[in-house]
C-alpha cells in the first residue's frame, strides 16, 4: 500500500504549522462568538434569516452535522476498544477524542444559535420533560460527552478494561441521542418530509459513515503536520475505514434512493419538497453536493484506487464530510420549504431561504473549535493515539 505520507522516519513533532492552526481554530472562534454576539444585540430575528415559516436553519443542520459525526466516532472506537485484535483497535483512541470535539462543536454551534442559550442547561436540569426528543437528545449527549471525557482520562491512566467498558456505555448513549436527533425531525407529522420511522436510522448510517471518513482524514492530516511515516498497523486501520466508507456510500446512496421513490408516491405536499431538491431551488446543493460530491466521487476515488492509497482515501473522506454538511442542510430546508397552506391562492410552492453571514460565522466558530480541539489533542496526546495496540 502507498500509505506514507512522508519519507521521514523520525518521530514527528509539532512546529511552526500546528502553531499556525493553534492561531487559526482561536481567530475562527473569536469571528464566531463575535458574530454570536452581534446577533444578540441586533435581534435574532435581523440577524439569522429563520423566519415564522421556516425557523430552522443551516446552523440545525450543522449541529446536526456535527453530532452525527461524533456518533459515528465514538460507535467506531466502541467497537475498535471492545473487540481488541481488529485492525481498526490503532485508531480507537484517536476515535474517542475526535468524538469528543466534535459534540463540543456541535454544543458551540447551537449554544452561539439559541437566543438565551444560557437557559438550555438550567432547563435540562431544572425543568426535566422526559416526553420532549429534544430534552433526551440532549441529556444523552451531556452524559455520552461526560464519559467519554472519563474514558479518555482511564485510556491516558493505563486502566483500559473499565474504559472499554465506559466506552460502549458512551456508544450507546451516543446512538440513542442520534436517533433521539432524527426523532426530533420525524416526529413531526406536520412535515411531510421529514414524518416516518427512516430517519433516525437514516441518522445512524450517516453517523458511521462520516466517523470512518473523519477518523480518516484527521489521522492523514496528523500524519502530514508532523511529517511522520504512518505505521503498518495504522495504515491497515485507515484501510479498514476506507472499507466502511464505501459500503456506508452504498447503503447511503440506497435509503437515500429509496426515500425519494416513497416520497413521489406520497401527497402533494411530500412530492414538492422532493422537487425542491430534485429540480427546484435546492437542486444543485443536492445533485452537485450531496449526491456529486459527497457520495459518487468518492465511491469512485475509493474503489479504483482499491483502497491502497491514504491520500486517496484521505480526500474521498474530505469529499465524504463535505457532502455530509449539504446533506443536513438540504434536509433541514426542504422539510420547511414548502408552505403549510400550500395550494391556496397567493401562496408560493417555496418559500425562500439563504443562510446570512452570521449564520456562516457561526458554522465557522464550530469549525474552530474541532480544529484547535485537533491541535490540543496532538500536541498533549499523540503518544497514546499513535499506539499500535493499547489493550
Amino acid at each position: 500500500m502507498n500509505g506514507n505520507v512522508t519519507a521521514a522516519n523520525a518521530p514527528g513533532s509539532l512546529g511552526v504549522s500546528a502553531n499556525k492552526l493553534l492561531w487559526i481554530s482561536l481567530l475562527m472562534i473569536l469571528v464566531g462568538v463575535g458574530g454570536a454576539v452581534y446577533a444578540q444585540i441586533i435581534g435574532h430575528h435581523h440577524g439569522f434569516a429563520n423566519t415564522r415559516e421556516m425557523p430552522w436553519g443551516m446552523l440545525i443542520g450543522a449541529y446536526a452535522y456535527f453530532a452525527i459525526i461524533s456518533t459515528g466516532l465514538c460507535i467506531l472506537a466502541a467497537f475498535s476498544h471492545a473487540f481488541g485484535g481488529n485492525r481498526m483497535a490503532p485508531l480507537a483512541n484517536r476515535m474517542v477524542w475526535l468524538s469528543i470535539i466534535m459534540i463540543l462543536g456541535a454544543f458551540t454551534v447551537i449554544g452561539l444559535e439559541i437566543e438565551n442559550s444560557w437557559r438550555m442547561p438550567l432547563g435540562v436540569i431544572l425543568h426535566p420533560n422526559v416526553t420532549s426528543n429534544i430534552w433526551w437528545m440532549g441529556t444523552l449527549y451531556g452524559m455520552a460527552v461526560g464519559i467519554m471525557f472519563l474514558e479518555l482520562f482511564l485510556i491516558l491512566a493505563g486502566r483500559y478494561g473499565l474504559a472499554i467498558v465506559l466506552g460502549v456505555a458512551g456508544a450507546v448513549a451516543e446512538a440513542l441521542a442520534n436517533s433521539n436527533l432524527g426523532a426530533v425531525f420525524a416526529s413531526l407529522n406536520s412535515r411531510p418530509f421529514w414524518y416516518g420511522a427512516q430517519l433516525p436510522v437514516f441518522f445512524l448510517a450517516c453517523a458511521v459513515l462520516s466517523g470512518a471518513a473523519a477518523v480518516v482524514l484527521f489521522t492523514y492530516f496528523s500524519h502530514s503536520l508532523q511529517q511522520r511515516k504512518m505505521k503498518e498497523g495504522t495504515e491497515k486501520g485507515v484501510q479498514t475505514a476506507g472499507k466502511i466508507m464505501v459500503l456506508m456510500i452504498f447503503f447511503v446512496s440506497l435509503a437515500t434512493a429509496w426515500k425519494f421513490v416513497n416520497a413521489y408516491l406520497g401527497t402533494p405536499e411530500l412530492v414538492l419538497a422532493v422537487d425542491s431538491m430534485v429540480k427546484g431551488p435546492l437542486a444543485i446543493s443536492f445533485w452537485g453536493f450531496e449526491i456529486g460530491l459527497g457520495l459518487v466521487l468518492p465511491f469512485i476515488l475509493l474503489v479504483a484506487s482499491r483502497l491502497l492509497s491514504v491520500r486517496v482515501m484521505a480526500v474521498a473522506a474530505l469529499m465524504i464530510l463535505v457532502g455530509q454538511f449539504f446533506s443536513r442542510f438540504n434536509m433541514v430546508v426542504a422539510g420547511q420549504i414548502v408552505p403549510n397552506n400550500h395550494g391556496f391562492v397567493g401562496v408560493p410552492n417555496y418559500f425562500s431561504y439563504s443562510p446570512t453571514l452570521l449564520e456562516y460565522l457561526l458554522v465557522v466558530a464550530g469549525l474552530g473549535v474541532v480544529l484547535l480541539g485537533f491541535v490540543v489533542g496532538e500536541r498533549f496526546f499523540d503518544k497514546t493515539f499513535n499506539l499500535e495496540s493499547s489493550h
